[in-house]
């Protein structure tokens, strides 16, 4: 279970409070999506305009990492909240930019095996010095280019064949993740382009067309879906064999695999193995 720019139901996305829960809540992975500032550091932020996740206005590209600092990236989430004369000052990991650079710290020093999808967002004007920043700063931690026989805890994902095309001649060991809200009619068999490691269809997709699970992993593909954030649709995906779920509710959605499939409303006569089974077996 990968919870989706964090604990993000409850706590602002992106923010090191939002992660922090995800990892308390007992998560198997986290996801961010990156982006490059105007001095060239990565940050984890979803949109191209800061305006939605911050009280800034503009293009997250056209800041430096000082500017981008100086905003308010919390308070949007519970703007009806107020504080007391003896509140104390906002928690700075709920209201401060993430950088990338410090999420992987908080990665590397969970205690425990905790892995990272990383999205790339495209198109932006800096093209594939993206990709180049964050295989610079994955090195500094050893992740990028994984010894063989071991693997990376991080994976790469995207909507933009590019930009996974970039990774794999940047970094052939790590895996790479190929986001689709729709899939394309070649593909549609469960094959993915050259070099891609894993299938990443919109929750819409599996809902629609459960089988293509089945496709992909006949052609030894892993299935990461997104975004899974009901109790039905957490069992949905359990039920019929998907590797991964990305969740806004990483709390929801652990306590729903733990659920014995049997005793589960959308439980068959023959169940698959479970996706928590199945995950516990990766370790």
């Amino acid at each position: 279970m990968v919870a989706h720019r964090g604990a993000s139901e409850v706590s602002p996305e992106h923010t090191l409070a939002a992660y922090r829960r995800a990892v308390e809540a007992g998560a198997d992975g986290l996801e961010c999506d990156i982006r490059l500032t105007a001095d060239g550091h990565l940050v984890c932020v979803h949109d191209r305009r800061i305006d939605r996740t911050s009280n800034g206005r503009g293009v997250l590209s056209t800041m430096s990492l000082e500017e981008l600092d100086s905003f308010d990236w919390g308070s949007w989430k519970n703007p009806w909240a107020e504080l007391d004369d003896e509140a104390e000052l906002p928690d700075s990991d709920m209201t401060k930019v993430l950088t990338l650079e410090k999420l992987l710290a908080t990665v590397y020093d969970a205690g425990r095996p905790l892995e990272l999808a990383i999205e790339t967002k495209h198109p932006t004007r800096y093209a594939g010095l993206v990709e180049r920043r964050l295989i610079e700063m994955l090195d500094r931690f050893g992740w990028a280019h994984p010894k063989v026989g071991s693997e990376s805890p991080v994976r790469v994902m995207s909507f933009s064949w590019l930009s996974l095309r970039r990774m794999r001649v940047l970094a052939p060991g790590l895996r790479t993740v190929l986001l689709m809200d729709r899939v394309p009619l070649r593909f549609r068999d469960g094959s993915l382009p050259t070099g891609v490691s894993y299938a990443g269809p919109s929750l819409d997709i599996v809902t629609a067309h459960p089988e293509y699970v089945d496709r992909a992993h006949k052609h030894g593909h892993q299935v990461h879906v997104w975004t899974v954030n009901t109790e039905q649709d957490v069992r949905h995906c359990r039920d019929i064999g998907v590797d991964a779920l990305i969740s806004d509710r990483p709390e929801l959605a652990l306590e729903v695999l733990a659920e014995d499939p049997a005793d589960a409303p959308s439980a068959q006569p023959e169940q698959r193995k479970t996706l928590k089974d199945r995950l516990r077996a990766r370790r």
